[in-house]
Order: C-alpha cells, then sequence, then structure tokens
C-alpha cells in the first residue's frame, strides 16, 4: 500500500470537495440545521396540556379542584363555561386537549360522602400524548382525594391513616426527564450517516459518469489505496462535524457527556468507517450519482431514524423488525452514545457494540474491494 498514492487521490477529492459548493453545504450547513431543528422542534415530554373545563356546580369546593389542576405544571386551564357545546367547538378544533365536566350537586355529593363522578374528555388523536394525559389525570385526582380524606380525618379528629406501601421513587441517568437529553445524542447518528454514507454514495459514481474511471483503471492504483483515499477527506468532515455538534449540544442545550471523550471519538471513527463503506459500496454498484444518493437515504438516513431505538423503542416494534434493527449501524452507536452521555459507562460495558461497529466495517469494506476488483481496479 503507497502512501503518497493515497495522498494524492485524497489531494484530488479535496480539491473537488472545494469546488463543489453543493457538497460542502450537504456536510455542514444540513449538519447544523439538523442539530437545531431536533434539538428544539423534537420533544417527547408533556407538559402544558390545555383543558377546558364545564362547570355546572360553581363552588367554593369546584373551584378549588379547577385551582389546584391548573397549578400543576402539567395542565393549563384556558377557561370555564356552563354549555358543553364550547367544549366540544374547543376540542373539535385542536384548541384543547382535555375536557372536564363538572355536574350538578358535585359539591353536596362529595361533602355527603357519596359518588362524585367527574366527567373527562380526552383528545386521543395521538394515542402516546393521550395515555400520558390520562396517567397525569389519574395521578391528579388520586392526590386530590387523599388530600380530601386527609381534610376529612381532621375534621373529625381522627389520626392520619398512612399507607403500608411508600414508594420512593428515584431516576437515574436522566434525573430532570429531559427528552432532549438523548434526542441530541442521538441527532449525532443521523449527522454521521448523512455526512458519511450520503456524501460518498456520489464518489465514485462520479468517475463512471464523467468517465475518469477508465484512466483510474489504467492507473497503477490497488483497491485499498483507491477507497481509503477516497474516504480520508469525509472522515475529516464528519469528525468535525462530531466534535461541532459535541460543542453545539452542550452550549445550546446543556447536555453533558458524562464518560470519556476518547471513548466518544473512537466510537464516532467506527461508525464513520462504517457509513463510508456503505456509501462507497453503493456508489461502486450503482454507477449512478441520482439513482445512488436515492438509495444512500433509503438504506441509511431512514433506518437510522426509524430503526435505531432513537425515536421509537425497539421493544415495541414487531418481532421481525426487532431483528432487522440489529442489521442497522445507528443501533449500536446511539447504545454507545446513551451510555456515554447518559449512563457513564466505559468500554468494559460498551464493548459488544464497539465490536459490532469494528465487524460491520470491515465487512463492508471487504464487500467494497471485492466489487472494485471485480471491476478491473
Amino acid at each position: 500500500m503507497n502512501w503518497i498514492t493515497i495522498q494524492a487521490i485524497s489531494r484530488k477529492e479535496y480539491y473537488h470537495l472545494i469546488r463543489d459548493f453543493r457538497s460542502l453545504y450537504l456536510a455542514f450547513m444540513i449538519p447544523l440545521l439538523l442539530i437545531l431543528l431536533f434539538g428544539y422542534a423534537l420533544s417527547l415530554d408533556v407538559d402544558n396540556i390545555n383543558v377546558v373545563v364545564v362547570d355546572h356546580d360553581p363552588t367554593d369546593l369546584s373551584r378549588d379542584f379547577i385551582r389546584k389542576l391548573d397549578a400543576s405544571s402539567y395542565f393549563h386551564v384556558l377557561g370555564q363555561f356552563m354549555d358543553e357545546r364550547v367544549v366540544n367547538r374547543y376540542l373539535d378544533d385542536g384548541e384543547a386537549s382535555v375536557a372536564i365536566i363538572l355536574p350538578p350537586r358535585w359539591t353536596e355529593n362529595v361533602r355527603s360522602d357519596r359518588k362524585s363522578p367527574v366527567q373527562i374528555l380526552i383528545d386521543g388523536s395521538d394515542p402516546n400524548f393521550a395515555g400520558i394525559t390520562k396517567s397525569y389525570l389519574t395521578a391528579f385526582i388520586q392526590r386530590y382525594n387523599q388530600e380530601t380524606l386527609v381534610s376529612f380525618l381532621n375534621r373529625r379528629g381522627m389520626g392520619l391513616i398512612r399507607p403500608p406501601v411508600d414508594g420512593r421513587v428515584r431516576v437515574w441517568f436522566n434525573e430532570d426527564l429531559e427528552s432532549r437529553n438523548f434526542i441530541v445524542p442521538g441527532i449525532i447518528a443521523i449527522i454521521v450517516m448523512i455526512v458519511g454514507a450520503m456524501l460518498t454514495s456520489l464518489v465514485v459514481a462520479r468517475e463512471y459518469e464523467s468517465g475518469t474511471m477508465e484512466t483510474i483503471r489504467s492507473l497503477p492504483i490497488h483497491a485499498l489505496e483507491f477507497l481509503i483515499g477516497k474516504a480520508i477527506p469525509y472522515f475529516i468532515i464528519g469528525l468535525i462535524d462530531v466534535l461541532i455538534s459535541i460543542l453545539m449540544g452542550q452550549v445550546l442545550f446543556g447536555v453533558v457527556m458524562k464518560s470519556g471523550f476518547w471513548l466518544m471519538i473512537l466510537a464516532s471513527s467506527l461508525y464513520l468507517g462504517v457509513a463510508l463503506s456503505l456509501g462507497l459500496l453503493v456508489s461502486s454498484v450503482v454507477k449512478s450519482q441520482l439513482v445512488a444518493n436515492q438509495i444512500a437515504i433509503l438504506i441509511t438516513y431512514l433506518p437510522s431514524l426509524l430503526l435505531s431505538n432513537f425515536v421509537f423503542p425497539v421493544e415495541n416494534m414487531p418481532g421481525i423488525l426487532q431483528y432487522v434493527t440489529r442489521a442497522v449501524p445507528a443501533t449500536y452507536f446511539i447504545d454507545i452514545l446513551n451510555g456515554l452521555y447518559l449512563r457513564n459507562l466505559g468500554l468494559a460495558a460498551l464493548w459488544p457494540s464497539y465490536l459490532m461497529l469494528t465487524a460491520m466495517c470491515i465487512v463492508l469494506s471487504v464487500l467494497n474491494l471485492l466489487v472494485l476488483k471485480k471491476e478491473g481496479l
């Protein structure tokens, strides 16, 4: 393997990148836009739920119930009405997600120790949002019932009844339960795949379309030298994007890596190797820049977003798709990112994912060599 030859090929690819504004835009601007859009716009947190109330029993107790609901950090009461048709309009227009209807004589039933039903309507258009909202409302009503019971016992002069089970919950790894703490690291996997696979999917195909591949075949260049030389500029760009993403995540969103920085660089290098090898393989097989770019999006970006345990949990997917996720490189890289950013894990705990990325990189590199040798390189 001749390093002078590799350097010459890398220099040629570097000059092409400098002249091609579209490639530089794709390499730097799109990753920056992605981390800004995902970081600010994509949130799985459910809070500030809009609520409308129909109060047919305007008493001190009903007003206290509504006031405590509005004081919660999860709910925002838009208004109180006397007509259910107004509530229907709020739900139909999507201005409110929850409607609460207090029936007549509700306060009298509460104070007389009779059943006091409250009708709650939840917009179920988004099942995940509706499920979380339902659990929030259930917890709120249970807490309200407990406070009411304690007040009743105090008025009767009875001692406080203590429940036998006292659950004391502590949240590990993501103590604030902020979705951005795992979304921002996951964006790095998407960015690396875009820069690595989508850009390199054009590299070899461009040589075929411009007719320079015939000239390259006639030169004393080994297939491995050709691949390494083509990959080096994009590897450097990918690492720069990783560093920018880490910095932006810390400065803009306060997401700080808990584990070692060099473990992150090692994981990013392996993942970049997989992405570059996959992009070069697509480019070598398809030989058309337009088709190669479309295929790269289909087999790299979309699986990395949908099948990598980034947005959608793998355990909730059908059994067949769960097996498919094991072939997605981003699955292992995101596992490493979660370990480094949230769990403060080291190589001793994350080595299976490192090993899988290494194996994928080797397999894809061998396939690239076989394809290029078949093409006469």
